[in-house]
């Protein structure tokens, strides 16, 4: 039998979350005298490697000691945008006048309904993750703890199973910070903050990375007061600086305070609230919540696994040591997703999968850095994300050429009045390779993929700005990059010679 979970509060949702993705009453199969694949981690790096092998016919293993689903199901991509989704509602009451809408009488946000219809979505979606469906694609899954005890076998509930190649997929975890004072107060992480059914009145956050600012603003609008402490001098300090700067003023607009250049010192317990001295460019700084969240950075998860026994090189900074090919220093063990990528995103842990599924069990040569990876940081306005920054491109000897579009001048976005955010295009000096490229707006994860497909397929961003696209439309900002680019084509040679053929025509 499986050792017990738990996933508070206790309801009918959890209930059935923890009946799909830990199943209590869950047998495990007999084992196979040997397994083409064992996976450790079901998380998204884990269950797509373990459903893609078994599709090809492969006999796989999948080890999961917590939740199948991992972070993305259950304290990560599903529940922070369920959250996310109920206070962009509220933070458009909020801008119902400026478009002509007048809210009679007081509109107050439900936090315990938010966070019960996320139970309700997580349950619900949480059947794709499950540990019977997994059974049913031909997986054998496994319950517990699991530990390389040689070189071609790992335990499991005293269990040994046999394996030809392994791949490590067990993620990350929430970074504590070394505060004074933070453990004993207590704080919040998103492993634990999507339990919260009543609304913190008074919310410090610690971080000012994607995680942090996204519920920050999510708290922020659903009643919270938000304090945002962040060492660096502006939030979102690794995107595009006009980028974050635009999201920056919206945070500061929605009465998000704002301690930039922060050293926390210290936390204290102060009768039923939690206070936190820092100092700041600007002085000392003191203020007193309900609940601290933190939101700095992730711990890969190498505790445990035995992996000196077999050779796997690791540091508990960027965990487990792979090639281009996702392998480990042991040859037959690979590794995918959080446990071993910089880019922590499940869309990339997915890909992450599908080379190490070729080259683990058919002699592929597939390479990690061959991937173009879009990313997307689920603020109002988005902030979205693909290939190289200028500063990347300058730091790599690499000219560029910027093509900028404000929304400013976007008839879709005066419209919707959301003219706070462009789309921003970089490309190699000289020709129409997209080398990377920025959108901020309000559905800017849902644009970038245009982009992200021109450089998967090589096509130039002069070519884009023949591909008709609906008006008005947001997106259209993009075809329009192309226009201006195209534009820098008609040169003062270029003109004469038109302008003669023209002449000469007339």
């Amino acid at each position: 039998m499986p050792p017990p979970v738990e996933v508070l509060p206790r309801d009918v949702y959890n209930a059935d979350l923890i009946a799909q993705v830990h199943p209590p009453d869950w047998r495990p199969p007999a084992p196979a005298p040997r397994y083409n694949l064992v996976v450790i981690g079901a998380g998204t790096a884990g269950l797509v490697t373990a459903a893609g092998a078994a599709g090809l016919g492969a006999r796989v293993a999948l080890i999961e000691r917590h939740l199948l689903g991992g972070d993305c199901l259950n304290v990560g991509c599903v529940p922070s945008k369920c959250v996310i989704r109920s206070s962009r509602v509220m933070g458009d009451v909020r801008a119902a006048a400026s478009l002509g809408v007048r809210v009679a009488g007081a509109v107050e946000p439900d936090f315990g309904a938010v966070m019960e219809r996320m139970r309700s979505v997580r349950a619900r979606l949480s059947h794709h993750d499950s540990a019977e469906r997994f059974s049913g694609l031909g997986v054998d899954v496994f319950l517990g703890d699991a530990r390389f005890t040689g070189p071609d076998t790992v335990e499991v509930n005293g269990t040994r199973l046999s394996f030809r190649k392994a791949v490590i997929a067990t993620g990350a975890r929430a970074h504590q910070p070394d505060v004074p004072g933070l453990r004993e107060a207590g704080f919040l992480t998103n492993e634990n903050v999507f339990e919260l059914t009543q609304r913190p009145s008074r919310l410090a956050v610690i971080g000012a990375g994607p995680i942090g600012c996204e519920l920050a603003q999510a708290f922020r609008r659903l009643g919270s007061e938000v304090t945002l402490f962040h060492t660096g001098d502006h939030i979102l300090n690794r995107e595009d600086a006009d980028a974050a700067e635009i999201v920056q003023r919206a945070f500061v607009d929605e009465g998000i305070r704002l301690v930039l250049g922060a050293k926390l010192e210290r936390v204290e317990r102060a009768g039923g609230g939690k206070v936190l001295l820092a100092t700041s460019p600007s002085g000392p700084v003191r203020v007193e919540v309900d609940e601290i969240l933190v939101g700095t950075g992730r711990e890969p998860n190498v505790d445990g696994l035995g992996l000196e026994a077999v050779g796997v090189a690791y540091d508990r900074r960027d965990g487990v040591q792979v090639n281009d090919r996702l392998q480990t220093t042991n040859p037959r063990i690979y590794a995918a997703g959080d446990i071993c990528m910089p880019e922590k995103f499940t869309h990339v842990a997915d890909a992450a999968a599908r080379v190490v599924i070729q080259n683990a069990l058919f002699l592929g040569r597939r390479k990690h850095s061959a991937l173009t990876i879009p990313w997307c940081t689920y603020t109002d306005p988005e902030i979205a994300h693909v290939g190289l920054y200028a500063r990347d491109a300058e730091k790599r000897g690499m000219a560029v050429d910027t093509y900028l579009r404000p929304f400013a001048e976007v008839d879709r976005a005066v419209a919707d009045g959301e003219e706070d955010g462009f789309v921003k295009v970089h490309v190699r000096r000289g020709t129409d390779t997209i080398v990377g490229a920025t959108i901020v707006a309000r559905h800017a994860g849902e644009m970038i993929n245009e982009l992200t497909l021109a450089m998967t397929a090589g096509i130039g961003l002069g070519r884009l700005a023949s591909v008709i696209h609906p008006y008005p439309t947001q997106a259209e900002a993009i075809r329009q990059t192309g226009d201006m680019y195209n534009r820098t084509r008609l040169t003062p040679t270029v003109r004469k010679l038109f302008a003669a053929w023209l002449r000469w025509t007339r």
